[in-house]
């Protein structure tokens, strides 16, 4: 599996921005599908929100999401990013970084296919 680790979560304001990180090893840098979740609650389901793999394929939840957010990763493949503007209260949560270990080249890189999780980390929006 692969080893995933979140940083940079922070409480701000309504309309701030913030950027995640995701170190991630264990994996081929060459082969890869990860993305970022987010858990609002406590008992909530945990939530897709953006994909990326190794082809350079990002693929977001909803049309929303994908106008404020931005999946990315480092030149060397190791640190997943994602950058979230005009954050709202709506935005808090547990932010969770995934993998599919099993992704093969020239595979379908989904919301649902995520088996290596990192232990997240919380996101505090104040109105």
């Amino acid at each position: 599996q692969v080893q995933l680790v979140e940083s940079g979560g922070d409480s701000v304001q309504a309309g701030g921005s913030l950027r995640l990180s995701c170190q991630a090893s264990g994996h081929s840098t060459n082969t890869y599908c990860m993305g970022w979740f987010r858990r609002s609650a406590p008992g909530k389901e945990r939530k897709p929100l953006a994909v990326l793999d190794s082809s350079g394929r990002a693929d977001y939840i909803d049309s929303v999401t994908e106008r404020r957010f931005t999946i990315s990763i480092d030149s060397a493949k190791t640190t997943l990013y994602l950058q979230m503007n005009s954050l709202t209260p709506e935005d808090s949560g547990i932010y969770y970084c995934a993998a599919d270990s099993y992704f093969k080249f020239g595979g379908f890189c989904g919301f649902y296919g995520m088996d290596s999780w990192g232990k997240g980390i919380p996101v505090t929006i104040s109105s």
